[in-house]
Parts: structure tokens; C-alpha cells; sequence
């Protein structure tokens, strides 16, 4: 892949400004691949951004919001008087998912595929070396999970804790960092799903999660490896279906066909 390559030969400068945070998304997008590549090296030094507005053939405002984000997200660190550079743990850093990536039903999707095989794999480890005192913190996230109901942003939490006591009773501390790293962004946002929706589905949505999450975390206690893999699966499968059938129904157009 030759580095900076031209988008198109269109002056951003006449687009409206949409049409400009798309062009910062694509820039940002091609420098990430090429920085986890390393087409651009790590320790390297970024071009001058009037000379990669030129390449480009976007404005400078662009290549600024561009770099910007690869500095916020750890690909860049600017010194001042010198310029930005790579950062030399850049391609370390390839996995990333943001909450404002999550507003969108596909990406929440896409989330919940992947989290399918990891979440099952863990819950049959943590059936195999939980202890007692993992047994005592994933109850108490449950009974914490009933007592704020239908706070979504508060049950949100409790939910990643839930699953973080899973993480820890693998005893393996991977899985631990990898939850901890997700944190709330491993819980799909209810308001996505439940938008519009009466206080009795609402009340329906908590009680189905509720009953996903014991059936878990019993078979944990059991120390039923398969079924505990089963009970994870299931668990994930359950909100992909929910989740699907609701971007399938907004595609459509016929938002009056989620499903309940």
C-alpha cells in the first residue's frame, strides 16, 4: 500500500461540513491501517499535515481532526517544536471499541458475535476453577442487577460487573483485562432496543436478562462446564436475535414490527 494516497481529486473546501467529518473519518481510517501495518513505523515521524492536505487533496481541517484522533486513541503523541509521531507502542493498540461506536445497531451487533465465543469459552472456565468467594460476587452483582430495576445506565454497570466476576473466576487474568477493557460497552445500550417501547416491555426485557444470567451463573456453581458454556451462548444468542430482528424491522422501515 503506497502511504497517502490520493482520495479523489475533490476541493473539500466547497463541501458542507458533513461531507468534511466523513473525509476526517476516512483519513483517520487509512493512517490507522497503515500505522498497524507499518507502512508508517512506529517512532516514525507523521508528514507535515500541509503536506498531507496536499497529497490528500483535502483541507487542513480534515487532516487536522485526523490526526487528532490518532493521538486520542494512542496511534500518534505530538512533541512540541518537533511535530507528531508514531507511537512506539501504535500497533498495539489495533483493538478498539468506543462507546460512540456503539450508537449504531450494526456495530452493536458485530460486538455481540464476537463476544459469543469469548463469553462461552470463559463461563466454562470459570465452572472449572471458581471458588467461593467468585460464587459470593457473582450473586452479589445479580441481587445488585434486581435492586436498580429499570435504570438502564445503572444496570448497564451491575451487568459488566456480573460478567467481570465471571472473567476473574477463569482465574485467568487475560480474560479479566479483556472484560475490564470492554467494561459497559460489553452491555448492548437498552435504549437502542427498548426505544419507544411501554413500561410493561421493559419490565419483561429486565426479567428475560435476569433469567439468562441465573441460569449462568447456576450452572457455574455446579461446576457444569458444558453447561455453563451452553448458558453463555444462549445468553448471547439471545440478545443477537433480539438485536437483529430490530435492525432487520428499522431497515425495513417498519419500526412497528420490533419485536416485544
Amino acid at each position: 500500500m503506497e502511504p497517502f494516497g490520493r482520495f479523489s481529486p475533490v476541493n473539500d473546501e466547497r463541501l458542507p461540513m458533513v461531507k468534511a467529518a466523513s473525509l476526517a473519518d476516512i483519513l483517520y481510517a487509512k493512517l490507522e491501517e497503515e500505522i498497524i501495518s507499518g507502512v508508517i513505523p512506529a517512532g516514525s515521524k507523521l508528514p507535515a499535515q500541509k503536506d498531507i492536505a496536499e497529497r490528500e487533496e483535502v483541507s487542513r481541517t480534515v487532516v487536522r481532526e485526523a490526526v487528532a484522533r490518532l493521538e486520542a486513541q494512542g496511534f500518534a503523541v505530538a512533541r512540541q517544536g518537533s511535530g507528531v509521531y508514531v507511537s512506539e507502542t501504535a500497533q498495539y493498540r489495533a483493538f478498539q471499541v468506543t462507546k460512540e461506536e456503539l450508537s449504531e445497531l450494526s456495530d452493536v451487533i458485530k460486538l455481540l458475535e464476537m463476544r459469543q465465543a469469548i463469553e462461552a469459552e470463559m463461563a466454562g472456565l470459570a465452572a472449572a476453577r471458581r471458588t467461593q468467594a467468585d460464587i459470593a460476587e457473582m450473586r452479589a452483582a445479580l441481587r445488585r442487577m434486581r435492586e436498580v430495576g429499570d435504570d438502564p445506565a445503572a444496570s448497564a454497570q451491575v451487568d459488566s460487573e456480573f460478567h467481570l466476576a465471571i472473567a476473574r473466576a477463569t482465574q485467568n487474568d487475560y480474560f479479566v483485562r479483556f472484560i475490564q477493557f470492554l467494561g459497559v460497552r460489553l452491555v448492548p445500550p437498552r435504549s437502542l432496543y427498548l426505544r419507544d417501547q411501554s413500561e410493561d416491555v421493559h419490565h419483561a426485557y429486565v426479567g428475560k436478562v435476569s433469567d439468562e444470567h441465573e441460569a449462568l451463573l447456576e450452572a457455574i456453581i455446579r461446576m457444569d462446564i458444558e453447561g455453563a458454556r451452553l448458558a453463555a451462548r444462549l445468553h448471547m444468542q439471545e440478545s443477537l436475535i433480539r438485536h437483529s430482528e430490530l435492525s432487520d424491522a428499522i431497515a425495513s422501515g417498519n419500526d412497528g414490527s420490533r419485536p416485544k
